[in-house]
């Protein structure tokens, strides 16, 4: 990456704190237009939410249940029902792959490894699986992925389960493998959010192409 384009980007977005999920999906399609229109506004936002499940724009049902104990957005992204809430960090990259000569399956790629990389700093391990998005360990599914891309602009981003209580968890499949879900702090103290959102914006801005 240019040392430009990081400076750009590293000023921008940062970590908002707890977020509710409709307020931050408004605030993604509204930069996304503004870097459609503009070619200029990319930024990287990193929260945390109250709880909610949501679901792909394919609407997969995958819940082990008739309800869900908090509500159900269906979004534009791509993916199937996952949870998000407190002990979740969340990285939502608007990023204009098309200036950035990026392709979607590449930038797919590019969150998982800034996952991966962010987790190695942990002394976890952890990879990808094949022809299923996101960032799995031995153990079970530790980050979930789901983006959308409008006129090369993708928005939405990954979730990283932190301390996020499993019980959420139990009302649906949340990687349609039938596997576990993890946490960082199965592996240990996990350092607090703010700080991890730091050091999760640091490892996406140094695998993200210059543009």
């Amino acid at each position: 990456m240019s040392e430009c384009s990081e400076s750009m980007l590293a000023g921008a977005g940062g970590w908002l704190g707890r977020v509710p999920y409709h307020e931050m999906w408004s605030k993604m399609r509204e930069q996304a237009e503004l870097v459609n229109c503009s070619g200029r506004g990319e930024l990287i936002w990193l929260c945390e939410h109250e709880p909610v499940y949501t679901t792909g724009k394919r609407g997969i049902d995958n819940r082990s249940g008739a309800s869900l104990p908090a509500e159900l957005v269906r979004t534009d992204r791509g993916g199937e029902t996952t949870f998000h809430g407190p002990g979740q960090l969340m990285l939502y990259p608007v990023i204009s792959l098309r200036r950035r000569g990026v392709g979607v399956k590449q930038y797919v790629r590019l969150l998982e490894a800034s996952c991966i990389e962010l987790l190695a700093g942990l002394q976890i391990q952890a990879d990808r699986r094949c022809g299923f998005p996101g960032v799995w360990t031995k153990q079970g599914k530790i980050a979930a992925l789901g983006v959308r891309v409008q006129r090369g602009v993708a928005y939405h981003g990954m979730a990283l389960n932190v301390a996020v209580d499993s019980n959420w968890f139990a009302a649906i499949n949340p990687c349609g493998l039938q596997s576990g879900v993890v946490n960082i702090s199965d592996y240990g103290e996990p350092p607090a959010l703010p700080a991890l959102a730091k050091r999760w914006q640091a490892s996406f801005l140094a695998a993200l192409p210059a543009g």
